[in-house]
C-alpha cells in the first residue's frame, strides 16, 4: 500500500509530458515496459472505437465517446506517468486510488464544463440568429439573449467550482440540472422523439447520479485535506 511519503517525492514532469503526447511513452521511460505496452494498446483500441463510431453514427457520436472515455483515460495515464514510481506502486491500482481520494474525477468534469462553456460561446458568436429552445419556445430579443447567455455563464461557474471542489458549485449544478431536466422533458413532449434529445436526457440523468454519488467531495471538511490512499 502506498503512503503519503510516496507522493511527496519529486514527480516525473518529463514523463507526464511524453505520455500526454504518446500514451505509455512516459511509463516506458520510467522502465515500466509491460505497463507502457498495456497503456499504449488500450489507447489504440479506444481511438479505434472512436473512429468506428464516427464512421457508423457521425462525428457527434465520436466526439461524445472521446469526451466520455478517451479523454479521461488519456488524462489518467498521463497522471500515472507523473506520479513517482515505487516497487509497490506500479500499475493503475494505486493511481486510481489517488485519483479517487483527491477527487480528480470531479475536477475532470469541471474541465468538461469549461470546454462546454467555450463551445456554447463559440456557437452563440458564430451564429447570431441561433435561438435556444426553452419550454417548447424560442424566445427572441432580450429574453432570447439572456437565455443563450446563461448557458456559457453557468457552465463556467460550475466548471470553476468543480475544479476547486466548492460546495456551492454542487448546489448550483443540481439547480441547473433540475432546470435542464424539466426543460428537456417539456421539449421532448412538444417535439417528440429525437436522438439528440434522448441522448441529452439519458446523459443528464447519469451525470447527475454520478455527481450525487460523489457529493462528499464537495464538503468543506472532507478527506481531500489530508488524502490517504486507503480511503
Amino acid at each position: 500500500m502506498a503512503t503519503d511519503a510516496t507522493i511527496s517525492q519529486q514527480p516525473y514532469l518529463l514523463q507526464a509530458f511524453l505520455s500526454a503526447v504518446v500514451p505509455g511513452l512516459g511509463q516506458a521511460v520510467k522502465r515500466q515496459a509491460r505497463h507502457a505496452i498495456g497503456i499504449f494498446t488500450t489507447s489504440v483500441l479506444l481511438l479505434g472505437c472512436a473512429w468506428w463510431i464516427g464512421r457508423a453514427d457521425g462525428v457527434g457520436a465520436a466526439i461524445f465517446f472521446l469526451m466520455l472515455l478517451v479523454l479521461p483515460w488519456w488524462a489518467i495515464q498521463t497522471y500515472d506517468a507523473w506520479l513517482p514510481a515505487t516497487p509497490t506502486a506500479t500499475g493503475f491500482r494505486t493511481t486510481l486510488k489517488i485519483v479517487w481520494a483527491r477527487a480528480h474525477d470531479v475536477r475532470y468534469l469541471g474541465a468538461l464544463f469549461f470546454l462546454t462553456a467555450f463551445t456554447d460561446f463559440y456557437i452563440i458568436v458564430a451564429n447570431p440568429d441561433y435561438a435556444l429552445t426553452v419550454f417548447c419556445a424560442k424566445p427572441a430579443g432580450l429574453w432570447g439573449a439572456l437565455a443563450k447567455a446563461q448557458s456559457p455563464t453557468l457552465h463556467t461557474l460550475i466548471g470553476y467550482g468543480f475544479m476547486r471542489l466548492r460546495r456551492w458549485s454542487l448546489l448550483l449544478y443540481l439547480a441547473y440540472a433540475a432546470f435542464g431536466l424539466v426543460n428537456a422533458t417539456a421539449n421532448y413532449a412538444c417535439f417528440g422523439y429525437g436522438r439528440v434529445r434522448t441522448v441529452f436526457l439519458l446523459t443528464l440523468i447519469a451525470f447527475t447520479a454520478y455527481i450525487l454519488w460523489r457529493r462528499r467531495c464537495f464538503l468543506p471538511a472532507n478527506a481531500l485535506a489530508a488524502p490517504g490512499f486507503d480511503r
